[in-house]
């Protein structure tokens, strides 16, 4: 299956800006199962400085730098990604690992489980708390799989959270949407790290976009897909696992990555500082479109 992914993001400001330093996190990675063919960047105005460079988990990573005045900020980055199916993992294939077997073999000698251990710590965005403790003990019973446990949190997490665009933002701490039962994929994600993590086990937190797919008989309208964000575990000697749970599904080939980290701090996808006054307005448009 080929895409072509274009993000647009756009910002007026009420007061010239001067001056500006930008950090985009928004070029695909090639992973297996996904390979980027593409990608084209328009910044408007021109910059004055571009640099690309990988960051520490790996996420391409684009910086710029405005140095002139000016009242708007446009950047776009049109991708065509080919995605290929990859085998559904099944949950008995992994019935032999259970999640505390798991935890101890974490910590044996080996770099990739060295590179997992960085991700069983809680963040700003993923802090624990006693009911979020509790909600994860309820997935991990007792010699369940590690896998089985995911798929499960998977399940609970889109039966017992209301999708409400609305009701969050960035800034909304994990314990009042654990309260208040409702939240948006970025919420869910981690959720569902914060239970591995409560457990002792690793999650991270992956970004990337999902193609939604119009009525029966309707045309796909430009600029209405979004952001989409899941959660990934790792199961010593098998690898990394994608879930999620906005749509209680493992991610296949509507699914398109652009990286991962511990939390959505570590993978927003732009961000910077300016030298202005005034305030300004944001607009964000997303289009997916398959085109093999």
């Amino acid at each position: 299956m080929e895409y072509q992914v274009t993000h647009t993001t756009k910002y007026i400001y009420h007061q010239p800006v001067t001056l500006c330093h930008n950090i985009a996190k928004l070029i695909l990675r090639n992973i297996s199962g996904q390979q980027r063919k593409k990608s084209i960047i328009t910044i408007t105005p021109e910059p004055d400085v571009v640099h690309e460079y990988n960051d520490y988990f790996g996420n391409r990573v684009l910086y710029f730098a405005i140095q002139k005045e000016h009242k708007q900020l446009t950047v776009t980055i049109q991708s065509t990604v080919e995605k290929s199916a990859q085998q559904t993992p099944v949950l008995n294939f992994y019935k032999d690992v259970p999640w505390e077997g798991a935890k101890q073999l974490l910590f044996e000698q080996g770099d990739e489980n060295f590179e997992a251990r960085q991700y069983i710590y809680d963040t700003a965005y993923t802090k624990i708390t006693d009911d979020i403790k509790e909600y994860a003990q309820q997935s991990f019973t007792p010699q369940r799989s590690v896998f089985e446990a995911a798929n499960n949190i998977m399940q609970r997490i889109y039966t017992d959270f209301e999708y409400d665009p609305g009701f969050t933002t960035v800034a909304t701490p994990l314990s009042k949407v654990m309260s208040e039962r409702k939240g948006v994929c970025q919420d869910f994600a981690h959720l569902a790290i914060a239970c591995f993590r409560a457990m002792g086990l690793p999650a991270k937190y992956v970004s990337g976009y999902l193609e939604t797919l119009p009525p029966p008989g309707k045309e796909k309208l430009v600029g209405v897909d979004a952001s989409h964000a899941w959660f990934s575990i790792y199961i010593p000697n098998a690898g990394w696992f994608d879930f999620d749970p906005t749509n209680n599904i493992i991610p296949s080939l509507q699914h398109i990555t652009i990286g991962w980290g511990r939390d959505y701090n570590d993978i927003t996808p732009l961000k910077g500082i300016i030298q202005s006054g005034g305030a300004h307005e944001l607009s964000v448009s997303v289009d997916v479109r398959r085109l093999h």
